[in-house]
Parts: structure tokens; C-alpha cells; sequence
């Protein structure tokens, strides 16, 4: 498994949790929000290690790769929402 293979199996595992606290009836603005929270503290232990902090600049580096990333799912998702068109 390549490195983009293994980011979509990843992403796919996330979802699929997400889903199940959904099925148990917890609120999706709470489990977005959770989410949000683990990805804040996986972030900071990446770049920080485990007993570490981010500096402002760091907390705008991770803002801005979130930012990079969420931009790019938008572009995909408009691009699917589009119709065909036929040439």
C-alpha cells in the first residue's frame, strides 16, 4: 500500500468510527467536534512530542495545513457536484 492509499484507508477508518458514535445517537456537532479535538491533540504531539506545546506560529502552521485541507476537499466535492457535461 502506497502513502496516498494508506491516507484514504486512514481517513476511511475515521469516518467509519465517526459514524458509529452517530449510530449511538451522539450529536454530529459533538463528534465533529471530538474529532476536531483528537486531530488538535495528534497535531501537537506530532509536532511537539508528547509533553510538548505549540508556539503561536505553530498553532497557524497546523491551522494552515487544516485550512490547505479542507480547501482541497471542497474543490473535490464541487467538481462531484457538477454535472456531466456531454461533449
Amino acid at each position: 500500500m502506497n502513502d496516498s492509499e494508506k491516507h484514504m484507508y486512514c481517513t476511511n477508518k475515521f469516518i467509519e468510527l465517526a459514524n458509529q458514535l452517530k449510530e449511538e445517537e451522539i450529536d454530529i456537532n459533538l463528534v465533529n467536534g471530538a474529532l476536531m479535538t483528537a486531530s488538535s491533540i495528534y497535531a501537537t504531539y506530532v509536532a511537539a512530542g508528547n509533553s510538548g506545546a505549540l508556539e503561536p506560529s505553530g498553532v497557524e502552521k497546523v491551522v494552515g495545513i487544516y485550512r490547505k485541507t479542507l480547501e482541497h476537499h471542497q474543490k473535490i466535492k464541487k467538481t462531484q457536484a457538477q454535472p456531466a457535461t456531454e461533449s
